[in-house]
This record gives C-alpha cells, structure tokens and sequence, in this order.
C-alpha cells in the first residue's frame, strides 16, 4: 500500500501500517521508506485513550524523518464522519 499509517496502541506499541517497530527504530523506517518517494505523506493514528503528548512523540518522529505532511485519523474519520 502506498498509504503510511504510523499506529500507536494503548500499550504505547508502535506499527507501520502491520510492522511492529520500535520508537527507535521508527525515524530510520520511515527515512527508508521516503527516500524513494516524491509525495512524503504520513497518517498518525493513536488509541483514543492514549495523551496527545505520546501521539505527538511519533509526529516530532515523524517530521524529523523529512515527512511533509502528517494527517492524523480519529475514530470519526476512520468511521468516515
């Protein structure tokens, strides 16, 4: 899929789309999976009971990673309100 979906869980666990990565580990996955692609788009999607401030962690992340543009998905969205 050409869609980036950065989820976190409620246990703080990360995934890109269905690969498990680590905070660690998700800067230099996304470098590798941007670095061939002209649109750099990202969507961050986070347990509803988590705090922004973990949701916010990954965006930083993210945008350190040269991510133009993040999106972030709700419930809401994702049940298409």
């Amino acid at each position: 899929s050409r869609t980036i979906v950065i989820q976190i869980d409620a246990a703080k666990q990360l995934r890109i789309n269905q690969e498990p990565v680590t905070e660690a580990q998700l800067g230099p996955r996304l470098e590798e999976i941007f670095k061939t692609r002209a649109e750099r788009v990202a969507f961050v999607k986070g347990d509803p009971n988590l705090e922004f401030r973990e949701v916010a962690r990954v965006i930083d992340i993210a945008k350190g990673a040269q991510i133009d543009k993040i999106g972030l998905i709700t419930a809401r969205i994702e049940e298409g309100r």
